[in-house]
């Protein structure tokens, strides 16, 4: 039984991960757009922090422009082989529930610059510290998940 409890715990924190970066993405990106026009920046923090709308046709960082279906087909593959690892691993104590908010926070990133691929044809990014391309709430998931996950993955030299 307490396996059972286990199990519905992880699928909520799982679910409200996605779910929860999809949101907040979803959110900020319909904001911004109709703050901001096209290429429009506004300062937040002087020097440091702006807001800055670009349609992102590539991928991270603005790489590969203009490859339109190639951008739709990965993630889709991606999203699949995440489940399915979360799915398989699901009973193993290999599965932390560490691995589960990062594998959650790199699904809700995928999803979220997934649907605007999907439904406009680029990303929105508007996250502007002008030494890094812009970004957007899904990038930031995407890259904190991808960071847990290598964090956990070093070993401890503690014995």
């Amino acid at each position: 039984m307490n396996d059972l409890k286990r199990s519905k715990v992880d699928i909520a924190i799982f679910v409200s991960g996605v779910l929860g970066v999809i949101l907040v993405d979803r959110l900020s990106k319909i904001f911004f757009s109709h703050l901001l026009d096209l290429n429009e920046s506004v300062i937040f923090i002087k020097n440091f922090l702006y807001f800055t709308l670009v349609h992102n046709t590539g991928i991270a960082f603005g790489l590969f422009k203009d490859c339109g279906f190639v951008f739709i087909v990965i993630p889709l593959v991606l999203t699949g082989l995440l489940v399915y690892n979360i799915y398989y691993y699901r009973h193993s104590d290999q599965l932390s529930r560490v691995y589960i908010l990062a594998f959650s926070l790199i699904l809700g990133g995928a999803i979220g610059n997934l649907i605007d691929r999907i439904f406009l044809g680029y990303v929105i990014d508007f996250i502007d510290f002008r030494i890094w391309p812009v970004f957007n709430i899904a990038d930031s998931a995407i890259t904190i998940g991808a960071a847990i996950i290598l964090f956990k993955c070093i070993p401890s030299s503690s014995k």
